[in-house]
């Protein structure tokens, strides 16, 4: 009896164990949709004006599918899609063209969209960890608003949606990665989400886009499954949208994989069905929206209005790359060989205008150095300290504050290294530099804020506040060597500010031995 009761014991915690062991494999692709920044919109002379408050005015008979209407391709747009694959190392195609996806939704005027299927402008490549399968060009759709019964433009009567065409016709360029798979929810997430902000830092640095994720000009979906068996992905993944901030993709992506974990572990993994689902912000959760589409269901077929493309003879693709800008990656190496430490080097390529900041001011930095003092590459640390604490922490505060002029600021941290200025007085200049475009070396000398380094003069002052302070002086003599800098602030209090702290240091520690 005994022996049965073990037996039944050791196999149901083995079994129990063999549930909680399992090991999950996590799959994540992404399709990322970024409006390019152009005058104009794909296939229509309408304006391109994202911050458009008035709905319905940047509207033609092209991009509102008035019959006869003919498109023609904005070629500044496959110029831009051009840049973005040379950037990321990718194929770009000899022979491309348009193709019309066909579904019908109340923000597409013609029935149909025109994307492109199975000759996309850009293949392969790669960035952050991930491959790139395509990057391809289309239209944007126009803006459903909705509105609840008793609000918006019409106040009475039941909820309803208005639509404004706008957006219509906007170029739309779409990234698709290839599917990667992680060991563990928390990378798949991250590395998610990291891919994301990268493409969103190389569409700045190659000023294509503004790639703004709030007002909808870059915009996420996560392609998501799971598996218990390495190497196989499961066919009914699961397309995650509205995903409106870098935080959300994570979060969502990680509420998709417990959903399917504990439907597979409670024994319904065939209610993991292939499917597109929204992300809900509120209740932080996703919802199912509709079952997933496939390439069939959207009838693909070349658009006859619009020509083919031969981009190789259209564009000198050796000339388009030899022009890219230094991309992050490159500048991130660059800073890093400065001596700047990754994070801070990190954030001056994640915040553009803070690195061109720092970089303007490293170079007029480095004009400054006549042979009075060698320069030391030590100093494009201190440079960046200044800018990444001082000036981003203004501009945290006043979002329009700016920049101070480089030459200024240059020559304020010069003044600084050369020991003429205290950090405090740097500090206090900077809102100055910023709001009134003050001289440096006019101010200093003005308001006499530069130190004395006059050994001299200051030992006078050294020795009067030794003997003003025979407590203090006790206690640092007593062994609580921290007490000498009550005396320093003392001495630089009598000097009036100007009184350099390292050599009244030095002196006092003379004169205390």
């Amino acid at each position: 009896m005994n022996r049965t009761f073990f037996l039944l014991f050791w196999l149901k915690t083995l079994i129990l164990f063999i549930l909680m062991s399992k090991k999950y494999y996590y799959t994540v692709g992404l399709e990322i949709h970024a409006e390019l920044k152009t005058k104009s919109k794909m296939f229509c002379s309408c304006k391109n004006d994202p911050d458009e408050k008035k709905p319905n005015v940047n509207i033609c008979p092209v991009c509102m599918a008035h019959p006869g209407a003919l498109p023609v391709a904005n070629k500044k747009a496959i110029e831009h899609v051009i840049k973005v694959g040379l950037a990321l190392g990718s194929t770009i195609a000899d022979f491309s063209e348009f193709d019309r996806k066909n579904y019908f939704y109340p923000d597409i005027p013609k029935g149909y969209q025109i994307s492109q299927y199975k000759y996309p402008i850009v293949s392969g490549g790669s960035l952050a960890n991930y491959g790139i399968t395509r990057v391809h060009l289309e239209e944007d759709t126009a803006n459903n608003k909705h509105f609840e019964a008793g609000s918006g433009p019409a106040k009475d009567g039941a909820s309803y949606s208005l639509i404004d065409f706008n957006r219509a016709g906007v170029p739309l360029m779409e990234l698709v990665t290839e599917p990667h798979t992680f060991e563990s929810m928390e990378e798949a997430s991250k590395t998610a989400s990291n891919f994301a902000k990268e493409y969103q830092l190389l569409l700045w640095y190659l000023e294509i886009s503004e790639a703004n994720m709030e007002k909808g000009e870059f915009r996420v979906e996560a392609n998501v499954s799971v598996s218990t068996e390495k190497g196989k992905l499961s066919p009914n993944y699961v397309e995650v949208k509205n995903l409106n901030s870098f935080k959300t993709v994570e979060k969502a992506i990680k509420y998709e994989y417990e959903r399917m974990i504990e439907l597979i572990e409670g024994g319904k993994a065939d209610e993991i069905v292939k499917e597109t689902r929204g992300w809900d912000e509120g209740k932080q959760k996703t919802t199912s929206q509709r079952k997933k589409e496939s390439s069939q269901d959207y009838r693909y077929f070349p658009d006859p209005d619009l020509p083919k493309m031969y981009l190789h003879e259209a564009f000198d693709l050796e000339k388009m790359k030899s022009e890219l800008p230094e991309l992050p990656n490159a500048i991130r190496k660059r800073f890093a060989s400065y001596g700047i430490k990754t994070e801070d080097g990190d954030l001056l390529v994640t915040e553009p205008k803070l690195g061109l900041m720092f970089e303007a001011t490293l170079s007029c930095f480095k004009e400054l150095f006549d042979g009075e003092m060698p320069y030391d590459p030590k100093y494009a640390i201190t440079i960046a300290n200044f800018v990444l604490s001082d000036l981003q922490s203004i501009n945290k505060k006043d979002p329009n504050a700016g920049f101070p002029q480089a030459e200024q600021f240059a020559v304020l941290i010069r003044r600084f290294v050369d020991g003429k200025i205290s950090s405090r007085v740097a500090k206090d200049l900077i809102p100055k530099l910023i709001y009134e475009r003050i001289e440096v070396d006019k101010v200093l000398e003005k308001e006499n804020l530069l130190q004395s380094n006059d050994e001299g003069a200051l030992k006078i002052i050294v020795e009067k506040v030794i003997s003003e302070n025979p407590e203090v002086v006790a206690t640092y003599k007593g062994g609580k060597e921290n007490a000498i800098m009550s005396l320093v602030g003392k001495i630089i209090k009598e000097s009036g500010g100007s009184a350099n702290p390292q050599i009244v240091l030095k002196l006092l520690k003379e004169m205390l031995k």
